[in-house]
């Protein structure tokens, strides 16, 4: 007789296999969040791509990135991120402008537009969050994202095997 599957079907059973083994459960977070941001971002060339864009421009408002930049910051291919950013620069979503100090590069500058179409999609990705996070209490949450967001960056920096 196999073994009953761990989870809420066999009343809560613990998996200790999957035990704190922080590469399945960031692998179970981030494909429900990758589902959610693709759904919010169905109407967009690069889906997911266009709402991790979109969301990098609005916090760098205060220091516009290059096109170079930004493709490193979202840890997408410089060629992915040209053709995407035209894409979306055709919908009216960014503005690319030459760069004063180096006419080669060129600072991706998000629109009006831009921020209005991510707002939208923020809010049916939070809706996604909460049930995402429904086990957990408010207090919880915001530690949650805390340490998610810290470990995010420096993740970012690029420091692991370092």
């Amino acid at each position: 007789m196999s073994p009953e599957p761990c989870g809420r079907a066999s009343g809560g059973a613990e998996c200790p296999a999957l035990d704190h083994d922080l590469v399945w459960a960031i692998r179970m977070i981030s494909g429900a969040l990758r589902r959610a941001a693709a759904e919010a971002a169905e109407t967009l060339p690069g889906g997911s791509r266009a709402y991790l864009v979109l969301m990098a421009l609005a916090e760098t408002e205060d220091k516009p990135p290059t096109q170079l930049e930004l493709a490193g910051r979202v840890g997408l291919d410089r060629t992915v991120m040209t053709y995407l950013l035209d894409d979306l620069e055709g919908l009216g979503l960014l503005s690319r402008r030459p760069n004063p100090r180096d006419r080669r590069a060129r600072h991706v500058i998000l629109t009006d537009e831009g921020r209005s179409q991510l707002q939208r999609m923020r809010t049916d990705v939070t809706a996604a969050e909460s049930q995402l996070l429904v086990e957990l209490s408010e207090e919880q949450r915001a530690q949650f994202r805390d340490l998610l967001t810290r470990v995010a960056l420096t993740a970012q920096r690029g420091t692991l095997g370092d």
